[in-house]
């Protein structure tokens, strides 16, 4: 039995994943450094952040705000 090739997009979904998100957020308005950060952490709700911002928060306030708890500060 020959081993079977998985397309890279299946192979690695949360690179494809991952891509995605930051290049929503920058499209919100996230800078791409703060953007980075918060897809490779993956402990905030894209979904939260995206609604914060669309209601006028600054995108470093709604990182901010839904930091988990302990989470070290990016000051």
């Amino acid at each position: 039995m020959r081993p079977t090739r998985t397309p890279a997009s299946v192979a690695a979904p949360e690179r494809t994943l991952g891509e995605w998100r930051r290049r929503r957020l920058i499209a919100a308005g996230f800078d791409a450094a703060l953007a980075t950060r918060l897809t490779r952490d993956g402990a905030v709700d894209l979904h939260e952040l995206l609604v914060l911002v669309d209601r006028g928060c600054p995108p470093e306030l709604a990182a901010r705000i839904l930091a988990p708890l302990g989470a070290p500060s990016a000051s």
